[in-house]
């Protein structure tokens, strides 16, 4: 099986260890076992996981986990879910599980690259949709709608959106279902950020709530800090998670018991790993919010989820160049738009340490161009 290049990894694998300041990621501050444990008033000895035997883990997830995130949902069943190598491995087992050649897919992007390399990989047609900053970084309804056709097997999402920190308002997100409902699509939603809205409730409604062909992808990596677990689920109808199940046979088994039972504690205590976390994205969002006003020569549309912005630089450089530039000269990391097919852009974790200092090294460095 052939497939493109990861452009967003392949960058990452090659700057973001060496920078000083690293504004190219996505995560809200990684939690250590210590934190987590007290945290959530938990006691891995006294629960014997040092007496856990490093076998397998239980295949499709621990009941104990499977539970937990069926919390998560409000029509879900622990039947409905079946636990992935992270986020990652999850949009993947749906693509398996769901696509053949020549199937039609439509991805939303900017988005993560998985949504349409891979479709692209096992011989689908896929058809980009891209968003647009006028529209706020929102699908535009009518225009989805003439892409969309019923012929269409797939559509993926991305909500909250990575990298525009866009979220699908709730009725927005209904009426995408319905016109996917009419044509008998099958919509995926990647919700590794449900959980990060800025506005309202910090949970939007689940795809796999709204709709029996919806698949919600999740992960521990964003919303609750924990990307080290490396532990996901997709969680869809019963037919989908057997199919899916089938798959994972081939390219994951089982994940790690220990990741499973963090994993557990974490989802189990999720409102006080939430309160540690919207603490730091609000006052991360208030930061860039004040820099851009006092910085008029960058645009962006402010996020309203997530931790990612997409900033827009006005130069005439391609972003491959400005981000290896400016890292080589400051030691601050970015990631390029053009790995995201937003040329003219950078991406920022407008949650990251050090963000201030960073976007000034920024605007000095571009006030040289």
């Amino acid at each position: 099986m052939r497939i493109a290049p990861f452009k967003i990894e392949e960058w990452m694998n090659r700057y973001e260890e060496s920078a000083l300041i690293d504004l190219s990621g996505t995560c809200i501050k990684p939690m250590s076992v210590n934190e987590l444990c007290q945290l959530s008033g938990t006691y891995p000895q006294k629960d014997g996981v040092f007496d856990l035997l490093l076998d397998y883990g239980k295949i499709t997830g621990s009941d104990r986990l499977k539970s937990a995130i069926k919390t998560l949902y409000t029509e879900q069943k622990v039947d409905n879910i079946t636990v992935t190598h992270g986020a990652i491995g999850a949009n993947q087992l749906v693509f398996l599980s769901l696509l053949e050649k020549d199937d039609e897919v439509v991805a939303i992007v900017p988005t993560y690259q998985q949504h349409y390399s891979i479709p692209e990989s096992l011989g689908a047609k896929v058809k980009l949709y891209f968003l647009k900053e006028e529209n706020n970084w929102l699908p535009d309804i009518a225009e989805l709608s003439q892409l969309v056709t019923s012929k269409t097997k797939l559509l993926c999402l991305n909500n909250p959106n990575n990298p525009t920190g866009a979220v699908i308002p709730n009725p927005l997100l209904e009426e995408i279902v319905d016109m996917a409902s009419k044509r008998n699509v099958w919509i995926l939603s990647d919700e590794a950020y449900r959980g990060l809205n800025l506005i309202g409730n910090p949970y939007s409604k689940s795809v796999a709530d709204l709709y029996s062909k919806g698949i919600s992808v999740g992960s521990m990596s964003k919303t609750y800090s924990l990307p080290g677990l490396r532990v996901g689920w997709i969680c869809a109808r019963e037919d989908l998670i057997s199919e899916a199940n089938h798959q994972r046979q081939y390219n994951t088994i089982s994940i790690s018991s220990i990741d499973d039972y963090f994993a557990s504690v974490a989802i189990e205590n999720q409102d006080l790993i939430l309160k540690r976390n919207l603490v730091i994205q609000q006052q991360g969002l208030k930061n860039l919010i004040d820099w851009l006003k006092l910085n008029t020569e960058f645009d962006c549309v402010i996020p309203t989820g997530g931790t990612t912005a997409l900033i827009k630089y006005n130069k005439n450089v391609p972003s491959r160049e400005l981000c290896r530039k400016f890292q080589n000269r400051t030691g601050v990391a970015l990631l390029p738009g053009e790995t995201l097919e937003m040329e003219g852009y950078v991406r920022i974790n407008f949650c990251a340490p050090y963000l201030l200092q960073g976007l000034d090294l920024l605007a000095t460095y571009c006030a040289t161009l």
